[in-house]
């Protein structure tokens, strides 16, 4: 699994979602803006985290994170309950 790089800084949050707030965005495939990494945390349950180029698919778990290249696309799938945010990261 790709790891966030050592020169980026956390510069934003998500709220807190479920499996019933998830946004309909971020279930379809999307990206982050140039520059911008993403740390998806799964504080309990499941998603599966698909990378659509190059293609990949990761079950992301609590302690597990997913990481999102800048402009890479990519959409998660609820996987029964869940609470996740999305962290966002850019060099300073």
């Amino acid at each position: 699994m790709t790891k966030l790089p050592d020169d980026v800084v956390a510069y934003g949050r998500s709220p807190e979602f479920n499996q019933d707030s998830v946004p309909s965005a971020l279930q379809r495939q999307h990206t982050t803006k140039l520059g911008t990494w993403a740390l998806i945390n799964v504080l309990e349950g499941k998603l599966l985290y698909r990378i659509l180029e190059p293609h990949s698919e990761t079950i992301i778990e609590p302690h597990t994170p997913g990481v999102v290249q800048p402009q890479q696309p990519h959409e998660v799938e609820v996987i029964g309950p869940v609470r996740m945010f999305v962290e966002f990261y850019a060099k300073p």
